[in-house]
């Protein structure tokens, strides 16, 4: 399977409905380079998702603007996992395999192999095509650091969609 360019095909598809063009946020610089504190293989990582993935079970995100959380624990079975995001027709290839969007069996092997030390107990999603900057900064950005902090994680995976 070829990789999915994500963020090519948002902003053909912003371009192709006429709207006012997207703001994409940017930083006013880039972040600092931080050196491991420890080996990979002695660290415990977590992972965060903007692909909207949610257990099924759970509740589904709601189409726009939905800066909820839903914490998904790391021995679930990728099947298991389903997707709501505002950019659903980019959800084709992780309808077909959630691991591209979110790695759970990759994460494992890692793990059992002794490449990472110790998976977080819970991996946290939320939808990423969220409008409001201020609702993100607002809203998102502490709830996902209130339930990132909880985890005492060395590493953090960022996976964006």
């Amino acid at each position: 399977m070829k990789p999915v360019e994500y963020i090519r095909r948002t902003r053909e598809t912003y371009d192709s409905l006429g709207y006012p063009p997207y703001r994409w946020f940017e930083a006013d610089s880039p972040p600092a380079f931080t050196s491991l504190l420890k080996p990979l293989a002695n660290s415990r990582l977590g992972m965060i998702s903007t692909s909207g993935a949610y257990v099924q079970g759970q509740v589904a995100y709601y189409y726009q603007d939905d800066t909820s959380i839903r914490a998904i624990p790391r021995d679930t079975p990728l099947e298991k996992i389903r997707f709501s995001h505002i950019t659903e027709n980019y959800l084709v290839e992780a309808r077909h395999d959630p691991g591209t969007v979110f790695p759970l069996e990759s994460l494992r092997v890692l793990q059992e192999e002794g490449v990472i030390g110790e998976l977080a107990d819970n991996y946290y999603s939320c939808m990423g095509g969220i409008y409001s900057q201020n609702r993100v900064r607002q809203e998102l950005i502490p709830n996902l650091a209130e339930a990132i902090g909880q985890q005492e994680l060395d590493l953090l995976l960022l996976i964006p969609l």
